[in-house]
């Protein structure tokens, strides 16, 4: 189990500080897929790299299976089973596609091929490539995919697996992050907008200005956030039926 307790988080601005994340209370459990959603600005993310140690809490704990992690650097839960998958993955100027899965996994054989053509890239037109600008935003997302896949992980983070990707590949991809879960032994929290990832979750999790709102069920939870979508279609469309689907 994850659990986070009194957990927040400020930032200095100028003179002051900022406060990021406002007293986070929340267990996640094993085995469990977690759809963590709410406004952009909300602390989505932010919470996210505090869990994965990016960022250094203000105060509160993290424990990871009752053991405090609050003091763990990112290798040191990367060791742990903590991965994450970031919205706009870092490039790697000099660092080849090979080198990265070989430092993901640990080795380098046969099964990083696999893997690369797990995310619908060809190994050996990508495995020579370096991780710099010269890949598109899809492309560069397979391949954090593949190094995720690459290592065994209790805690998998994925952070707006949609962003920056065209439709078959947000497809694929979310194919291949339910296949990984579904294998078991792992506890997934993707933060999303998606409906359809929203639809896969045992739960929902709703965050706002630094705050967990609500979290519930899928079902249960989708009856309260239908509404927002309803609110996007008529903005966008003043509640015309037809151009409602385009939404669905």
């Amino acid at each position: 189990m994850l659990k986070i307790e009194s957990l927040s988080l400020n930032i200095p601005n100028g003179s002051s500080e900022v406060s990021i994340l406002k007293n986070i209370n929340i267990d996640l459990e094993d085995n469990k897929f977690y759809a963590l959603t709410g406004p952009n600005g909300g602390g989505k993310t932010s919470l996210a790299r505090a869990i994965m140690g990016i960022y250094k809490v203000t105060a509160g704990k993290i424990y990871l299976d009752d053991v405090d992690i609050t003091n763990y650097t990112i290798t040191e839960r990367a060791k742990a089973g903590i991965s994450y998958a970031f919205q706009n993955p870092p490039r790697f100027k000099g660092l080849k596609v090979k080198d990265l899965l070989k430092i993901s996994s640990g080795v380098e054989d046969d099964a990083n091929y696999a893997r690369l053509r797990a995310v619908g890239l060809c190994p050996q037109d990508y495995l020579p490539r370096e991780c710099d600008n010269s890949l598109s935003g899809g492309e560069i997302k397979r391949i954090e995919l593949a190094t995720v896949l690459s290592r065994p992980s209790r805690i998998v983070i994925y952070d707006e697996p949609e962003a920056g990707v065209d439709l078959w590949s947000f497809e694929k991809l979310l194919s291949l992050i339910k296949k990984y879960h579904m294998r078991g032994g792992v506890t997934s929290i993707v933060i999303t907008h998606h409906e359809k990832v929203l639809s896969l979750a045992d739960e929902i999790i709703l965050m706002a200005e630094g705050e967990i709102k609500e979290r519930g069920a899928r079902d249960e939870m989708w009856d309260a956030l239908k509404g927002n979508f309803k609110c996007r279609w008529e903005q966008n469309c003043g509640g015309d039926e037809d151009a409602v689907e385009c939404y669905r």
